[in-house]
């Protein structure tokens, strides 16, 4: 059986609270053992003090993303299947579903073939590619991409769902209320979980996500927000903002992404309510493997360093070092195949065996 990591009902209201709360300022966002308390810096020593500076890392996150929508938003799922493929040990199944209103996602679901009882899932989020979903569902792009395949072939069931106006989802968020298309892939990702936890054939206990790039960064997001999200792989997504492109912010504030950045935050790290240092933190306990590569030109490989060494102390307090485990393969913007093996052990210790076929 896989190790569990059970979230309260508590820790749902926090992030509903975080939205309302007024957000207080972090000078040092590296320095994650403080809370700020009516304007004075308390020092967090028990799990109960870091769950105050987890609810301004929330509310901070949603001050340049907006607030999460809360349930009302929610519609029936309404799953439609459009094509079925039988490949080798795999079900492959494109299907769209209803992320709310008037707003259906496209995405490709693969059930491995002869599963005994239900088995864990994963949530395989795309990299910024025009195909979106069809790459990690093994459909094209590149070969090192394509884990929603390889997680199912090794007996996950897997969900590749497209980000908004990428493969065939054109969406508009912000006629939509959205301050933000990131956002807005945080809501219709949680739809997907809810999607996968409806499965038949999934363990609703056992559900995780990974992503490179794009999907990289918007897995960590979701894994904030969505305490379902047992385990989180990230590979090339995130580095602090300081040594994001020597600290011009700019990529991360066009309306694929956050456009507060730029008309709240003018693209400055110095002006910017949280980092990546605070949120790759926000996941704690829950396991988490971060793959940085050393000649990533994308996200600079000591900002990864910079995030993997001040989330660690709140791995440490809540007794969960072990779970927060980064590798730094010698290679370019990449996911090779070495280190999506170290990725997917991560994921088989940490979800337990999967229900594969004899």
């Amino acid at each position: 059986m896989g190790r569990r990591f059970p979230q309260t009902a508590a820790v749902l209201l926090l992030v509903a609270a975080a939205a309302a709360a007024a957000t207080p300022p972090y000078a040092d966002k590296s320095n994650l053992l403080t809370y700020a308390d009516a304007g004075v810096l308390h020092a967090v020593t028990t799990p109960a003090d870091w769950q105050k500076r987890r609810g301004h890392i929330l509310a901070a996150m949603q001050d340049v993303m907006g607030p999460l929508p809360d349930d009302s938003k929610k519609v029936p799922l309404d799953v439609k299947v459009h094509e079925e493929v039988r490949l080798p040990g795999v079900v492959r199944k494109k299907i769209t579903f209803a992320a709310e209103k008037d707003d259906r996602v496209p995405a490709y679901l693969l059930v491995p073939e002869g599963l005994k009882a239900r088995a864990p899932a994963m949530l395989c989020l795309h990299q910024t590619t025009p195909i979106g979903k069809a790459e990690p569902a093994g459909l094209g792009g590149n070969a090192n991409l394509q884990y929603g395949l390889e997680l199912a072939r090794r007996g996950y069931v897997t969900l590749c769902p497209d980000y908004p106006n990428f493969g065939e989802y054109a969406c508009d968020a912000y006629q939509r209320g959205y301050a933000s298309a990131t956002m807005k892939g945080i809501w219709n990702h949680r739809r997907a979980v809810d999607l996968l936890a409806s499965l038949p054939e999934v363990d609703a206990g056992r559900i995780g996500c990974i992503g490179h790039s794009l999907g990289g960064h918007n897995a960590v997001f979701l894994g904030v927000f969505e305490p379902r999200i047992a385990v989180v792989v990230a590979n090339c997504g995130f580095n602090s903002f300081a040594k994001y492109q020597g600290g011009n912010l700019a990529g991360w504030s066009h309306a694929g992404y956050m456009p507060r950045i730029a008309s709240a935050y003018g693209c400055d790290p110095k002006k910017m309510p949280f980092d990546f240092t605070e949120v790759v933190a926000a996941l704690a306990p829950r396991p988490v493997f971060v793959s940085a590569p050393l000649k990533d030109t994308n996200f600079e490989v000591s900002g990864v360093k910079d995030c993997i060494q001040a989330a660690r102390p709140v791995y440490e307090l809540l007794g969960a070092g072990g779970r927060l485990v980064a590798a730094y393969p010698d290679t370019g913007h990449d996911f090779p195949p070495e280190v999506r093996r170290l990725a997917y052990a991560f994921i088989d210790t940490m979800l337990g065996p999967s229900a594969k076929k004899d």
